[in-house]
């Protein structure tokens, strides 16, 4: 504590006259960070499972953006890092294998690093309690930001979700109902926009969890991922 108030963790970097303080801040600066940001400002984190192989997640960057947003606006920096992206839809044989491996990621990298706060940037099922693990063990302030559900998929003007439809052509394929070409063709229609499952799947699931805990604000778990409320709400998070 100095004079009444909480020292920043980030402090023990950025906040000497020494060697030390000398070489953290210098490397740091040769990204083009100006002096007055090392001036006691909070660090806070955005931990970042941006993944072009993680499809639910392929849109983080610009959820990222607007997080640095709300975070500069309340008077903190923002760095971001990425952290093992374990995507459900295309990690064989499953994600769950991965699941402890991320949650280490986020851990050294948040308490070996200059941080004050993190936002966690999570989607696929597996990144939400992933992430939320690795922080927690870190015990620093931390709020999750989900990417949202991908919008209804559409065939023959009916909604359809993130797979069953599968199954249910796959089947008819197979009983000579519908041709191979009425089959492909729907690929299209079922994911339809960036974000996770559009149903009560795992990751819903876990987003509504993240809510539930209270380590979210209001909304995130259901606000769709194109949708511009999505946005809002990783502005105000920051």
């Amino acid at each position: 504590m100095t004079n009444g108030k909480r020292q920043l963790r980030s402090a023990a970097w950025f906040g000497s006259a020494d060697k030390n303080g000398f070489m953290y801040r210098s490397w740091m600066k040769n990204q083009g960070i100006p002096d007055h940001e090392f001036q006691g400002k909070p660090i806070i984190g955005i931990c970042n499972t941006w993944s072009e192989l993680t499809p639910c997640n392929a849109h983080f960057r610009k959820i990222a953006e607007h997080v640095k947003k709300g975070v500069l606006e309340a008077g903190g920096y923002p760095v971001e890092f990425p952290v093992f992206s374990n995507g459900e839809s295309n990690l064989r044989p499953t994600a769950m294998f991965t699941r402890n491996l991320a949650s280490m990621d986020v851990e050294e990298a948040i308490r070996g690093n200059p941080l004050d706060a993190v936002v966690l940037l999570v989607g696929c099922d597996k990144t939400t309690p992933a992430l939320l693990m690795g922080a927690a063990s870190c015990d620093i302030p931390t709020i999750v930001v989900t990417g949202g559900p991908m919008l209804n998929g559409k065939h023959e003007g009916k909604d359809i979700g993130s797979g069953t439809v599968v199954w249910q052509l796959s089947e008819q394929v197979k009983a000579g109902k519908i041709s191979i070409h009425e089959f492909m063709a729907a690929e299209a229609g079922m994911s339809r926009s960036a974000g996770t499952c559009n149903t009560m799947g795992t990751a819903s699931t876990m987003a509504c969890m993240a809510e539930s805990l209270g380590t979210s604000l209001p909304h995130n778990a259901a606000i769709p991922a194109v949708d511009s409320r999505r946005y809002v709400l990783a502005h105000l998070s920051g």
